[in-house]
Parts: structure tokens; C-alpha cells; sequence
């Protein structure tokens, strides 16, 4: 099928596909390095009862998803115990942001995944959170009420501004989908 026979429907969809390809090469690596200067998660977690609790960890990240070292003494530790699903977010700070409405960040519905201790996810998981936050790691991972837990992404959010989100796949990042509803005036009647 030549260029010139391919139907309206078709060159859209073309144009389409082109424009995400460079969407994406774009977006990718400024979503990495955003992803990488943070040292923290805000974590949303939901109790045994339903409660909502919001709080933070440190985390290191890697292609199967971000870990954390939380204790079961922290309510955020309590309800990863008996509910896996967990919203992450990344956000840019306060003083770095030029507009306070309209700060950049990252988040992720994941699904937590207890690791064991000991076993070869252990390892390595802790090793990257000795890599990125030293040897309180070593002191931590020890203690019998820290545990392991790896946070795996499902399907995520960035923001850049007002009128700049994007939907995001998993920790791929690779199926970006730029978010255009939204930010209506109200009509007056």
C-alpha cells in the first residue's frame, strides 16, 4: 500500500503514533532523573478497618519496583500487613516549585510484596538502600521488626504544571498517554 492510498484514518494514526514515540523519548528521561532526585515516598496506606494513613519512607528503586524498610511498630507497617494496596507519590519541593498549585510529581497505585528475609530479593533490596542512605541500612534490616518491602507499580501519574499530565505504565514509564480533559471554566447560567 503505497503513501498516497492510505486513508484520513490511517495518517492519524500514523501522526498519532509519531507524536507519542516523541512524547515519550522526551518524557522518559525527565521522569527518571525526577524519579531519582527524590529520596522518599509519601505512602498511602489503608488499615485492617479501612483507615486511611498517610506517611513517608525512603526508598531505592529498581526495575521491579521501589523498596522500603518499614517497621511493624509503624502504623504504615500494621496495615501493609493486611493490605497490599498501596498509592505512591514523588513530589517536587515546596521551594523548588514555582508554582505552589502546580507542583511536579509522580504517582503510582502499587500492589507491596512482602520479601523474606534472608532470600536473594532480601539482598538485594536492602543492598540498594545501603547504596542510596549508608549504614543505617545494615542497622535497620536487622532489627526483627523491620521488614522488605517491594512496592510494584501498576499504573501512575506525572504532572509537570497546569495542563501537563501524563498517564504512565507501570515502572516502564513507556505507555504515555498526555491528559487533555480538565481545567473547564463553569459556564454561567
Amino acid at each position: 500500500m503505497s503513501i498516497e492510498s492510505q486513508s484520513p484514518q490511517v495518517e492519524q494514526t500514523n501522526h498519532q503514533d509519531v507524536r507519542r514515540e516523541r512524547l515519550q523519548n522526551r518524557l522518559e528521561p525527565e521522569i527518571q532523573e525526577f524519579r531519582d532526585s527524590r529520596q522518599t515516598l509519601q505512602l498511602a496506606t489503608i488499615s485492617e478497618e479501612g483507615i486511611p494513613n498517610a506517611t513517608y519512607a525512603p526508598f531505592a528503586f529498581d526495575k521491579q519496583g521501589y523498596y522500603i524498610l518499614v517497621s511493624d511498630i509503624a502504623a504504615h507497617g500494621k496495615n501493609l500487613k493486611t493490605n497490599r494496596n498501596v498509592s505512591i507519590l514523588m513530589i517536587e519541593d515546596e521551594g523548588e516549585s514555582k508554582q505552589i498549585y502546580a507542583r511536579k510529581r509522580l504517582t503510582f497505585d502499587t500492589k507491596a510484596q512482602l520479601i523474606s528475609k534472608q532470600s536473594d530479593d532480601w539482598i538485594k533490596g536492602v543492598a540498594a538502600l545501603r547504596h542510596r542512605f549508608g549504614d543505617i541500612i545494615d542497622n535497620l534490616s536487622q532489627l526483627g521488626d523491620f521488614n522488605l518491602y517491594r512496592l510494584v507499580p501498576e499504573s501512575g501519574r506525572y504532572v509537570k504544571g497546569f495542563g501537563q499530565a501524563f498517564e504512565v505504565s507501570g515502572n516502564d514509564l513507556l505507555d504515555f498517554v498526555h491528559l487533555t480533559e480538565g481545567h473547564i471554566q463553569p459556564t454561567n447560567k
